[in-house]
């Protein structure tokens, strides 16, 4: 083997993993919903994660990345453990489905169609395609397929690469008596962990060896021992992304490893009393790339089997080795491991925002109570909501920031813009609450009271801006269209009724019904509703926008009020709600 063929064997493994580490991440964006659909089944059902872990797997082409996945669904606590110890188990069963793939470069027969299965006869068709789509294509997700295609062809082409650069070995001894040595089970074994544990992918790993297998020194005495080896490498990844996490996602980290341990040492057992009771001649052969590949899945089917039934009792042994903290541990519900799936960190940020909406409702609500029932337990609770609030502006507007820097589609980045700006518009409506508790906190300090009409005018203001925010909420909670159109006429409403009570209480002070103390206040007030509802209506809006994939939000504004039938029907309908007002006559609440 010279200088040349070693350099053809650098670049054909550089080719393959970068292949392979490209296809991986193409496909999970390219699976996207689909992703989402399968993680959203999980059950404490061990068939269902079972299922969940191979399909998911088998999507995305890598166990590291599935495990990887589940600590940080762990870590957000949307997932269990006992979900989690399934999933893991049918992740080692999906990422066979690469090895069989990568075993096509070992057909060889003189049928034309057989030879059509060979990746050198299909993939300049695929690499051709991709190429297409990926500089043609203006869809993300067609330009994700393209660099599917791309990427898989630069994988097959660095196997067949590396393959071609070690077929020399095959009559060198030195090569010859290396994989003799590894035919000693426990070096095979410590083998394939490092090599596994150094390039962080199994998938990847049994490639390199099937690469390895065309010179004809490999065996399967020497094949199968690091085989079991390299699912115990691939824990490394796993168990590294556990680093600074609960209690809980380490110990998801902790199952893979044990499982995958546990796996190896009773088949490599068994292995090793075969080969010295029966010394099969199988173990003597070379080893095929379709040998490898049936091996590896015949190999983690049986750990499958063996350790899925006893997963109750993995689970009461890594509580034990990891126990529970003496405090409750915070839950982190944006995990930046989940950052590799889009469609899943959108759904974790939707939902930290779906729970800073309802703090901000709940602020706002509140404190339009304090105005006529005033307490200091209900300006403590608004106070720690609007900081609470603040806290989570600053955790999801990061989150959402790092996931746009990543390569995502469109509508992904689209949605990723709507929840930020989602995210400002809920923590102006706390800080609106605070601003309305400090008016209510000078009503009450100073002793000022409202006239009945006045309060009866208020009630009016409040039930028209209570509504607002529980119909732009159920928009963007529900995804409801027809909710989403009724908030902007709403809104109009609410700004005819500021003028209105603005103009009448300016009235009140000329008759002098009213104190100068208390038009203060009561503009006040009147400010921050009318600017909650502008805040429910963007609400409203970015959702109506992404639907229509147009973010301009005042253009789409005019459009609506003045051509749609629909928001004119609905302006009138809560005009006649909420008008007319009370007059001096009519007080009774």
């Amino acid at each position: 083997m010279d200088a040349f063929a070693v350099l053809n064997l650098i670049g054909g493994l550089c080719l393959f993993l970068f292949g392979m580490s490209l296809m991986g991440q193409a496909l999970e964006r390219r699976a996207g919903n689909r992703l989402k659909s399968l993680l959203g089944k999980f059950t404490t059902n061990r068939f269902a994660g079972l299922a969940t872990g191979v399909a998911v797997t088998a999507i995305i082409q890598s166990s590291s990345a599935t495990t990887v996945m589940v600590v940080g669904f762990v870590n957000s606590g949307l997932m269990s453990l006992r979900q989690a110890i399934n999933v893991i188990i049918g992740a080692n069963v999906g990422t066979t489905a690469t090895a069989w793939i990568l075993s096509l470069t070992g057909v060889d027969s003189d049928n034309f169609f057989i030879n059509l299965l060979k990746p050198s006869s299909f993939t300049p068709i695929l690499a051709l395609i991709g190429v297409v789509l990926y500089m043609t294509a203006k869809n993300s997700k067609r330009k994700d397929t393209g660099t599917i295609l791309l990427s898989f062809t630069t994988l097959m082409f660095g196997m067949e690469t590396m393959s071609s650069a070690v077929s020399g070995l095959q009559h060198v001894p030195e090569f010859q008596r290396l994989f003799l040595v590894f035919t000693n089970p426990i070096l095979g074994l410590a083998t394939g962990a490092v090599l596994t544990a150094v390039i962080q992918s199994s998938s990847a790993s049994v490639g390199i060896l099937q690469s390895l297998a065309v010179t004809g020194a490999v065996t399967y005495g020497a094949a199968i021992p690091i085989i079991m080896g390299q699912n115990i490498g691939t824990c490394v990844t796993a168990l590294i992304s556990s680093i600074e996490t609960n209690k809980n996602a380490k110990r998801a980290a902790l199952v893979h490893l044990s499982f995958n341990v546990i796996g190896a040492l009773v088949w490599l057992t068994a292995f090793w009393i075969i080969k010295a009771v029966f010394a099969p001649a199988l173990l003597s052969q070379s080893a095929s790339l379709v040998g490898i590949a049936v091996f590896h899945t015949l190999f983690n089917c049986l750990c499958t089997l063996m350790i899925l039934p006893l997963s109750g009792l993995l689970e009461k042994a890594v509580c034990k080795i990891i126990p529970d903290a003496k405090e409750p541990e915070k839950k982190q519900n944006l995990d930046e491991r989940l950052l590799k799936s889009p469609t899943l960190a959108l759904e974790c940020s939707r939902q930290e925002l779906d729970y800073m909406a309802t703090l901000a409702i709940y602020a706002l609500k509140t404190s339009l109570e304090t105005v006529t029932e005033y307490s200091e337990e209900k300006a403590q609770a608004i106070r720690q909501a609007e900081e609470e609030t603040d806290r989570l502006e600053d955790i999801i507007s990061v989150y959402l920031v790092k996931l746009t820097s990543r390569q995502i589609a469109e509508d992904e980045s689209v949605k990723a813009t709507e929840y930020m700006k989602l995210v400002g518009d809920y923590e102006r409506i706390a800080d609106h609450a605070v601003n309305i508790l400090i008016a209510a906190e000078e009503k009450n300090s100073k002793n000022i009271e409202f006239s009945a009409v006045a309060l009866k005018e208020f009630n009016v203001m409040k039930k028209a801006v209570s509504e607002i925010l529980d119909l732009s909420y159920q928009a963007f909670s529900q995804k409801d269209l027809q909710v989403a159109k009724k908030t902007e006429p709403l809104e109009q409403v609410i700004d005819a009724l500021k003028e209105a009570l603005r103009t009448r209480h300016i009235m009140r002070l000329q008759k002098g019904e009213c104190s100068i103390d208390a038009g203060f206040i009561w503009s006040d007030l009147l400010t921050n509703l009318e600017r909650v509802s502008d805040h429910c209506s963007n609400i409203s809006c970015y959702f109506l926008d992404t639907i229509g994939s147009n973010m301009n939000i005042h253009e789409n504004l005019r459009a609506f009020r003045n051509t749609d039938e629909y928001f004119k029907q609905e302006y009138r309908a809560f005009e006649s709600k909420y008008f007319p007002l009370p007059s001096a006559k009519d007080v009774s609440l």
